[in-house]
Formats: C-alpha cells, structure tokens, sequence
C-alpha cells in the first residue's frame, strides 16, 4: 500500500512519472474520464481549504470517481483515538486525503488505514503543493536539469517538501529563509539537504534572485492562525523581521525570474501586488496545476499509473 505523506517516500523515477503524468492528463483529461469509476475519496479535514478541497474534489470527479468531505471537529475523529476511527472510514473508500495540523496524528492514520493516505498539508509537510509547484516549473522551463529557485519566506512545510522534491530530482534550491517555524523543522531532511550539494543557504533576496530562475515565496503566518487574538504577538514579531525580504521589484534588484506563490496570498506582505498579476508571474498556473497532479497522485496510490 503506498502512502504519500510528506513527499521523502518518492524516488526520482517516481516523482518523474508523477509529474510527466500530470502533464499528460492536463493534455488530454478525456482519456482518463474513467480511470476510477465508481472508487471512493474521504477528504478529512482538520485545516481551512481552497485549493486542496477544490482540487481533489474536481480531480477525482473527472477521474468517474466520487469525493466525500469530513470535517474532523464536525466528527467523531474529535473524540475519539484515531486507530478506530481510521480503521472505520478507511472501509468507506479506496484512498483518503487527510488535511490536518499535526504530522503525528497523519502518521497514526495512516498506520491504522486499510487504504492509501495522501497527506494534504500538515505541520510539517505540503507534499500535494510540491508536486503542483515541480509540475509548473518543468511546464516552463522544460527540465529540471541546471534550473535554480529560490525560496524566500518562513522556514515552514511547503518549503520542507520543495526541498525534498529538489534533492530528488537535483535541482538548485537556494534558501532565503530568516524564521524558522520550529514545529516544520525536519533535521533529517536538512541534513540529507547538505549532503546532496542541491540546497544552499542565501542571505539576501538580492543575492539569490541573481542566480535564480525562479522565486517562490509562501505566508508569513500559518493559515491557522491569522485570525487568533492570541497569536498576534508572534505575527507582528515575524511581520517586522520579515518585511524586509518581501518578494518585490527593489529587492529582486533589476533581474526578473518567474514569480510563484502556493496562495492564499497576501499582498503587501510576503509579496508586493504588483508581481502577483505581472508578466513574469505563474501564480494561476501553479494553482490550476494543483488539480492535474492530484489526478495523477490520486492513479500513482491507487496502483492505476
């Protein structure tokens, strides 16, 4: 049984067959309108969703499958050990999509689930929006062979899976990244990281944005929290030492890589508003690609690739 939980469990052949088939399905959805009729996707939610809810949903639908979603605090997952109620609802369904906040609470699902799990965003892991950002920049550039990104922003899930996915198709990953959020911090990828000779520290936005291909940068403040009276101490805290690597004209210093972002964006922040909508931006074709690799995420796990 294949599980997709944080993106490290893929070898190149893999990721590679993953992203070409997503390119293919984007090509040509009609030839894959039955590839898993009458099979059954539980999206469990935990964590507020746009693109991970709307891509799954719409990608199993024109897969000639079905979609069911879940609130976890609406369920009984709330209230009881996750052994039983996983060993339950994977009875309901071929695969599951879990979008929850703790790494550990996926991992107990899928150690109990009869069916695949795909993780669809925790706290340590984005692996969903790796495969959707690889997907894009192999749409643009053609290869993956000598292209540099850069990432800038918070040291957080979504850069934990870009790693991984860098490491294993050996692309040049530079990190911008200032803040550290201690709960993504995955010690064993970053060690892995440094060995591989792939992914490098950068100081400045300046400096990296020479070198780059790419930009990419993500939020400030977990979804989660951005509403949280409680919370408002740290975000000011990461606004101020932030703001001064906000993807923007000044600090890209004349050179123009393609600009992504995994959204839901927030202008004036991580990115200035004029990016979000330039010629160099490939925001909306990242997003849309979200549905396109699910499709084929969803045909690696369920054994159909």
């Amino acid at each position: 049984m294949t599980h997709l939980l944080s993106l490290k469990e893929l070898n190149k052949a893999s990721l590679q067959s993953i992203i070409r088939s997503a390119i293919e399905i984007k090509k040509n959805p009609q030839h894959y309108y039955d590839a898993c009729e009458r099979q059954g996707l539980l999206m469990l939610f935990q964590k507020t969703s746009t693109r991970t809810n709307l891509s799954f949903q719409s990608g199993m639908n024109q897969l000639g499958g079905y979609a069911v979603t879940l609130d976890w605090d609406a369920s009984n997952f709330s209230i009881s050990p996750i052994q039983y109620e996983a060993r339950y609802a994977s009875r309901n369904c071929d695969v599951i999509m879990a979008r929850l906040k703790n790494h550990s609470d996926l991992l107990e699902l899928a150690k109990y689930s009869q069916v695949p799990v795909i993780n669809g965003c925790c706290d340590k892991y984005h692996p969903c929006q790796a495969l959707a950002d690889l997907m894009t920049i192999y749409e643009v550039a053609g290869t993956f062979s000598g292209v540099t990104i850069t990432y800038v922003g918070i040291h957080n899930n979504v850069a934990n899976s870009l790693i991984a996915g860098c490491v294993t198709l050996g692309i040049n990953l530079l990190l911008v990244t200032p803040i550290i959020n201690r709960p993504s911090w995955d010690e064993e990828l970053m060690q892995t990281a440094s060995r591989s000779g792939f992914v490098e520290h950068v100081s400045s936005l300046a400096e990296a944005s020479s070198r780059s291909d790419f930009v990419y940068t993500d939020t400030w403040v977990d979804m989660e929290f951005v509403q949280e009276s409680r919370y408002e101490e740290e975000k000011n805290r990461r606004i101020e030492q932030m703001l001064p690597f906000q993807l923007n004209r000044k600090n890209l210093s004349g050179y123009s890589p393609y600009i992504m972002h995994d959204m839901p964006i927030h202008p004036g922040y991580e990115i200035e508003e004029e990016l979000i909508e330039s010629e160099k931006s490939i925001i909306y074709q990242q997003a849309e690609n979200r549905m396109h690799v699910q499709k084929a995420l969803l045909l690696h796990v369920l054994n159909k690739s």
